[in-house]
């Protein structure tokens, strides 16, 4: 077959238009098919016909869950945390229109991580020399850029991972900048200015974000915390692997093997 031959989406049976095309293991996915798949998922290209039929299945069956779903909580800015604690539910998404965007709805006993991780990146900050030429200050000067991602690790069919950025935009830090005296080098933008990185902690917007990753975290986990407790045994059990009298720990397993007891 050649590069632009006609090709059909294995799912819906449509003709897929060019540049529309979605590779999988063993056929081609329409856009549109595609669309539909979780947007935590990640392996469509390794994926065969029949397991992105499944997933699709899944999806569907979402939607039922997403119509019952009444979130108590919601944390968050652009991409949104919403809990469920009657239900024990949750699920993020960043949608205006949660409903019909049908995101995943989870089981809070599915979280099995949760961290808080902050990415630095740097860009220089040039200067002008006297014909207007873009050069470097000297010593070299960087801003700090700062986001703030919430990594969820769950136990899924279809993702291990959601992870999100918490802050709607980047935080930029400026480097502080100290003009010595003449004899040493003379104005800031001169050799012999004492440059240094900015503590970012001190920058509002910095604090403010990295506190609304951590409560995202502490907030997830404590809901998840509270379900599993809920469902521990009020008092003694016995443990079907090693036979002993116990009371489940908070992880729903027995004080003498540590195996599973709910």
């Amino acid at each position: 077959m050649g590069l632009f031959d006609k090709k059909y989406c294995d799912i819906c049976g449509e003709k897929i238009g060019l540049f529309g095309n979605r590779k999988l293991e063993d056929g081609n996915l329409c856009k549109d098919c595609a669309a539909k798949l979780s947007p935590w998922f990640s392996e469509r290209r390794s994926s065969t016909i029949a397991e992105i039929k499944e997933q699709l299945a899944y999806r569907e069956a979402n939607k039922e869950k997403v119509a019952a779903f009444e979130p108590v909580t919601t944390l968050g800015y652009g991409t949104k945390v919403m809990v469920d604690e009657g239900k024990g539910l949750f699920l993020i998404t960043s949608a205006s229109n949660w409903r019909e965007a049908n995101p995943d709805v989870l089981a809070l006993t599915d979280v099995t991580g949760c961290r808080v991780e902050v990415k630095e990146s740097s860009d220089e900050i040039r200067t002008k020399d006297a014909e207007g030429k873009s050069i470097s200050y000297d010593p070299p000067r960087y801003k700090a850029k700062y986001d703030f991602y919430v990594n969820v690790d769950v136990n899924h069919p279809w993702f291990s991972e959601m992870s999100f950025r918490v802050n709607p935009s980047t935080v930029v830090v400026d480097p502080i900048v100290q003009s010595l005296p003449a004899a040493f080098g003379g104005p800031s933008n001169r050799p012999g200015a004492r440059v240094t990185k900015a503590d970012p902690t001190t920058n509002a917007r910095y604090v403010e974000y990295r506190k609304a990753a951590e409560d995202i975290k502490d907030a997830l986990l404590k809901a998840r915390d509270d379900v599993r407790e809920a469902a521990l045994p009020k008092g003694p059990v016995i443990c079907p692997h090693c036979g002993a009298t116990t009371v489940p720990d908070a992880s729903g397993r027995c004080e003498y093997c540590g195996s599973p007891v709910v």
